[in-house]
């Protein structure tokens, strides 16, 4: 799980704040907390208090759970797997869950090209991501070379039931581009289980809805990546939801350069020539899983972006390249209110 710079966490709360402000109060509850390395918020209308805070709590304690199970760095499941892996254990046996999310991630990953590619986590580690705190500085080059050259790949497991197994012992699994967006569905499944059909999900910036706000439907900010205010907003429908990947939300600067967290696993190195790619999921099985990997693979593909989001069937879709030059879908972009000032440099389909 990767943390999302304090700045932005509170940027997209006094977003949210904003375009939340005209809510009558006694029909909203809200509750946040601090899980997966940054802000979440739960956001609930037309429910009782008591219903309310019920579900709500059940919500913010599985968000811990995947937390504490899911783990990159810190003692958990999955790095009791990557150590399995790297002594070349030949059948490691895992919880049922996490055998559907490494089975999920790979069918991902192989539809992006593996762009987006979990096995990564050495890599991630050796640019210092694997910390919730690091000190700016480049790998070493002999070390860069090597993990580059294993080729670590999610198609390297086997998956049969809850049985793990992997060709490559580089291997090293981080699902901090997927664990989010799994987060969200897990989330509105345990609030419609409780009766609440009508809430907005907020982890660090990825967002699901579910219903509306009484006659209105939810409205949600999409962030600037370089200045401090909204680049546009949008009206969410019920079971939507929206993934951002961007240069500006775990990143550190040296010698001038800015250097993200999302490596291109081509290179091993961090992702150049896009500020950020946004994307709106319209509802389907695992909506808020895909809006946050489907967004590495398009943001990773440059200029060629749009190709990635057509092959996950996603048609509402935002970047800003390198230049800070807008490109947006026409199905999207018939839905946004961009800020003063802002306009798209591109319609396309």
């Amino acid at each position: 799980m990767h943390l999302k710079h304090p700045a932005v966490a509170w940027l997209l709360a006094a977003c949210l704040a904003l375009l939340l402000a005209g809510c009558q109060r006694e029909q909203l509850h809200q509750q946040e907390s601090y899980v997966f390395g940054t802000r979440v918020e739960v956001i609930t209308w037309g429910a009782s208090e008591q219903e309310a805070r019920t579900a709500t709590a059940a919500v913010l304690q599985e968000f811990d759970r995947l937390h504490r199970a899911y783990h990159a760095w810190e003692p958990s499941e999955l790095t009791a797997l990557n150590t399995a892996i790297a002594t070349g254990t030949p059948q490691i046996p895992v919880s049922a869950e996490l055998a559907a999310m490494l089975t999920d991630a790979r069918a991902i990953a192989l539809t992006g090209d593996e762009l987006f590619n979990p096995a990564l986590g050495q890599l991630i580690a050796l640019w210092g991501f694997h910390s919730d705190t690091f000190t700016p500085a480049r790998p070493a080059a002999d070390a860069l070379a090597a993990a580059i050259a294993a080729r670590p790949r999610m198609a390297d497991l086997t998956i049969n039931g809850t049985t793990v197994s992997s060709r490559n012992r580089a291997v090293q699994l981080d699902l901090g581009g997927y664990a989010k967006g799994y987060a969200l569905d897990r989330a509105a499944t345990l609030l419609r289980e409780r009766g609440i059909n009508n809430a907005l999900i907020n982890i660090g910036g990825n967002l699901m809805a579910l219903g509306s706000k009484g006659e209105h439907p939810w409205r949600v900010g999409i962030q600037h990546p370089r200045e401090p205010r909204p680049l546009a907003s949008l009206p969410l429908r019920d079971g939507e939801a929206i993934g951002t990947s961007g240069d500006y939300q775990r990143f550190f600067e040296l010698d001038g350069e800015r250097y993200c967290h999302l490596l291109d696993p081509r290179n091993g190195m961090p992702a150049r020539g896009t500020q950020a790619v946004t994307l709106l999921v319209t509802p389907r099985p695992h909506a808020g899983t895909l809006s946050d990997a489907a967004s590495k693979p398009a943001y990773l593909a440059g200029e060629r972006w749009r190709e990635y989001t057509r092959r996950f069937g996603i048609e509402h879709a935002l970047r800003v390249d390198a230049q800070g030059r807008i490109e947006v879908t026409r199905a999207l972009h018939s839905r946004l209110q961009f800020d003063t000032g802002i306009t798209p440099t591109s319609v396309i389909d």
